[in-house]
């Protein structure tokens, strides 16, 4: 089926280049303002005078409510028109980022993480939806998202080292100026230079399955919590299980429900995919293994050798560097030797990433010790994320754009959460910590390696491996 646009909206080479830019950077923002408060978080709990409780509240207020509301988001795209949810969902993330800047005390900032976490879920998977309507041909839209793939994990490094950088020399409260440029950039060029992302007017608008939607939110919302916690408590607290058992429990029930209700959230044919089912692992651990380095450097290079946060976060530049020097060519690897070579390349690479790391000892210099693994990761990851963004959009019609969105973002958000809750508990089983994050380092390696393996006799048929074309440069 095709887009259904006015003339003005047949976008011409230049024009659809810088309406993907668009889009990129605020997906890319999106993951950006999750990590834009790790590096000042002491000084937040400082000048709020916050305990332990407190700063967990502030560190999941934005993050549960996005994973939990995505799939919802999704389907909001897919019924009204991904520019409108787009725009809906910009202009309150603009709105609750200028709020979280000018937070006067914890309640507000918690309240306005939280509406950006709501602003942020309806905005990703509309953004989708408009990218598939700027690239209506299937192959083209391939080696868009091919392009795309990388764009969530240089977001959350950037913010991670920006935040260590600006929050040098200036207020934490700065940081959120970057959400709020980049949703007003956003919200000017909607009518413009973005399409409207609805597949044709006279298709059959899908219901809002509100019973689902409550049941996925609920479900993803108190699993991911209880995951969180186990970095706070062991997992036989009722603090942990609790939480987990409950999102269990409910998402059971999401699945129940999705069988017997005319419009599901989530069709049950949509995951039947082997090639989308592993790519959206591939997602997941690409993520779990962006988040697993910065989360563990930063602790080791400023608690066990004492680094300043500004020093901690420009060791983090080479590893961004790597990033997006892979991404630029990951595309045209993609193009040339299939979505599927591509990600078991990555995940290989990856885990001999991981394993350099895996040497960490309390003496570990950065140079000749760290550098070589990060940038190693970096490569491996660049390139999962690439080869499994194609792959978990593979064949998927335009009207379901959102869907495709809804459920390849959560894959990305849950990877932090499950990726650090079970490697963290790897390294927390040895008595000295920084063995212990070697360990995990380790283990995160050899969980790439045996997804490789296990993945490649998958992958490599002709459904999930074959070639796209060489990359257009339309953007």
């Amino acid at each position: 089926m095709t887009a259904h646009r006015s003339s003005d909206d047949a976008a011409s080479p230049s024009r659809t280049r810088i309406g993907f830019t668009i889009l990129a950077v605020v997906q890319g923002t999106l993951i950006f303002t999750i990590a834009l408060i790790m590096v000042p978080l002491p000084r937040i709990a400082a000048e709020f005078a916050l305990i332990p409780a407190d700063l967990l509240l502030l560190q999941v207020a934005y993050g549960l409510p996005f994973s939990g509301l995505l799939l919802f988001g999704g389907r909001l795209a897919d019924r009204y028109g991904g520019r409108r949810i787009f725009a809906l969902g910009l202009t309150l993330f603009g709105a609750a980022s200028l709020a979280a800047a000018a937070a006067p005390g914890f309640a507000v900032l918690v309240g306005a993480r939280f509406a950006q976490g709501v602003g942020g879920a309806l905005t990703a998977p509309a953004a989708m939806a408009v990218l598939r309507a700027l690239f209506p041909e299937s192959a083209a839209y391939g080696r868009a998202m091919a392009a795309w793939g990388g764009v969530s994990v240089l977001g959350a490094i950037l913010g991670f080292v920006a935040s260590g950088i600006l929050t040098t020399w200036v207020s934490w409260r700065w940081m959120f100026a970057v959400p709020v440029l980049v949703a007003l950039a956003g919200l000017a060029s909607t009518r413009g230079l973005l399409p409207a992302g609805r597949a044709d007017a006279s298709a059959h608008r899908p219901g809002l399955d509100p019973a689902g939607a409550l049941l996925a939110t609920a479900g993803i919302v108190l699993a991911s919590y209880g995951l969180i916690a186990s970095g706070e408590h062991p997992w036989s607290s009722a603090g942990v299980w609790g939480p987990l058992a409950a999102g269990a429990a409910l998402l059971a029930g999401f699945l129940g429900v999705e069988r017997i209700v005319r419009d599901p959230l989530l069709p049950p044919g949509f995951l039947a995919s082997g090639c989308r089912v592993t790519g959206l692992l591939g997602m997941l651990l690409a993520a779990a293994g962006s988040a697993l380095i910065e989360f563990i450097l930063s602790l080791y290079l400023q608690g066990a050798r004492a680094w300043t946060p500004l020093a901690t976060a420009l060791a983090f530049l080479p590893f961004a560097v790597a990033l997006m020097a892979t991404n630029h060519v990951a595309p045209a690897l993609v193009g040339r030797f299939g979505p599927a070579r591509v990600t078991v390349a990555g995940l290989l690479v990856a885990a001999g990433g991981l394993g350099l790391l895996a040497s960490l000892g309390h003496d570990t210099g950065y140079a000749a010790g760290l550098l070589p693994g990060m940038v190693l990761l970096a490569a491996g990851l660049s390139l999962m994320f690439s080869g499994s963004a194609v792959l978990s959009t593979m064949n998927v019609p335009q009207q379901q754009a959102g869907l495709a969105g809804g459920v390849m973002n959560p894959a990305m958000e849950l990877g932090p959460t499950v990726g650090l809750a079970a490697l963290m508990s790897v390294a927390a089983a040895r008595p000295d910590a920084v063995d212990g994050y070697a360990w995990a380092f380790g283990a995160g390696g050899a969980a790439f390696l045996v997804t490789a393996i296990v993945a490649a006799p998958l992958l490599f048929r002709a459904a999930c491996a074959a070639p796209q074309a060489e990359p257009s440069p339309s953007y």
